[in-house]
């Protein structure tokens, strides 16, 4: 089923609204681990929403659907992933031999 207008102007609002959060915090909060959960969810609930309603995947064969909504958990996942062990995944994924 198609969204109405009023449902993806209402979303369109709220993803410009976290996106001005999520660039206040960038300029004024310091770096660590409760930041990066918070731009996490940020970036999780405006995926969850783009996925959702503009793309709308909840229409489409499960093959195409379940993909696409596990692509947009795994990118906050991976925020979170780096952040606690960036070295480390940084060593793994080098070019070259030290």
């Amino acid at each position: 089923m198609k969204p109405s207008l009023l449902t993806l102007a209402l979303t369109w609002l709220l993803l410009v609204s976290l996106t001005l959060a999520g660039a206040g915090l960038g300029d004024g909060a310091a770096p660590g681990l409760g930041l990066t959960l918070l731009v996490a969810i940020i970036t999780a609930l405006k995926g969850g929403m783009v996925i959702e309603e503009f793309l709308e995947v909840s229409g489409a064969r499960p093959g195409i659907r379940y993909p696409v909504r596990v692509f947009g958990l795994l990118v906050p996942v991976c925020m979170i992933l780096v952040y606690l062990y960036g070295p480390e995944i940084a060593q793994l994924t080098r070019l070259t031999s030290e």
